[in-house]
């Protein structure tokens, strides 16, 4: 008998500062980094088979349904999860997508984690979130985090994280109109790979950093503190060198406070304490750019889903 849940939510991430401290010998690159979950993203909807057919019903132009994380993440787990049964595993899968494709919000990956997730509980294969994150790296260096299910510090390529509690604000995301290629940035001869390695606590402190003591605690306090701290995206002076669009969605938003990109790019962010100010400023967005405003989220909304 098939069983259906709808309305599955496929969060974005922001990179609230990523550092690449270096490289090993099979070309991956060391990071450093700060997930912070928000309450924007896609949404996907699941209804079971019993004749072993994964199909995406949702057509998405330039994104061939064999090669899409979705689908992708769906064999994976059929194939870990093998055929002992009278009837075999298979889902139709619809996206409603919202999230920009190269725009460094990770919604490929956070697709294809939310379809670990729930065929995890839809087909009772039983898998822990740790197999399930371990599945999730071979289709993403992100996909663990969003498994992971809370903001976290991650270090090595992505996968290994500590959660860590941020604050609440909201957020002002623009996207510049470009896509942009992890692959070109992390082959890019631009792309320093030496910053020195920072440690958790070192994050905690910059919180501390923050002005005079009504800033204590803020978002526009703690956006000092990262930036004191020296706190950066390693990445963006190279997707700025190579998508001009990034650069000046930078530039533009640096006059409302410490503005970065997120991720390889190429979407762009600034932190608020209020609603009401990140709104304000998206009135200000000039029209030739898409943008808008999310919360941030201390946990996944499918986390219940793992135990």
């Amino acid at each position: 008998m098939s069983a259906t849940l709808l309305n599955c939510a496929a969060p974005a991430k922001l990179n609230l500062f990523l550092h690449v401290i270096g490289r090993r010998a099979d070309g991956y690159h060391l990071l450093q980094t700060l997930f912070q979950l928000i309450d924007r993203g896609d949404t996907l909807h699941f209804l079971t088979r019993d004749d072993g057919v994964i199909r995406r019903t949702t057509a998405m132009p330039g994104v061939p349904e064999q090669s899409d994380l979705i689908v992708r993440a769906a064999h994976l787990l059929q194939a870990a999860a093998g055929d002992t049964r009278k009837t075999q595993l298979g889902a139709d899968i619809a996206i409603d997508k919202i999230l920009p494709m190269g725009g460094g919000v990770g919604g490929g990956s956070s697709d294809a984690a939310t379809t670990l997730i729930v065929l995890n509980h839809l087909w009772q294969t039983g898998f822990s979130r740790a197999e399930l994150m371990t599945m999730g790296a071979q289709l993403g260096a992100d996909v663990p985090f969003f498994i992971f299910g809370q903001n976290a510090f991650a270090e090595g390529i992505g996968e290994q994280l500590q959660a860590i509690n941020t604050p609440d604000c909201w957020f002002l995301v623009i996207e510049p109109g470009v896509s942009v290629p992890t692959a070109v940035i992390f082959s890019s001869s631009q792309l320093t790979r030496d910053t020195k390695p920072c440690k958790i606590t070192d994050f905690s402190k910059a919180y501390k950093c923050c002005g005079n003591g009504s800033e204590k605690g803020t978002p526009k306090g703690v956006q000092k503190g990262i930036k004191q701290a020296g706190f950066k995206n390693d990445l963006e002076a190279v997707a700025a060198a190579h998508y001009p669009a990034v650069a000046d969605a930078v530039k533009w938003l640096q006059q409302f406070g410490d503005a970065r990109m997120t991720g390889s790019g190429a979407c762009v962010f600034c932190s608020f304490e209020h609603e009401s100010q990140a709104r304000e400023v998206l009135k200000q967005v000039p029209a030739h750019w898409k943008a808008w405003t999310a919360k941030a989220m201390q946990r996944h909304p499918l986390a219940a889903l793992l135990g």
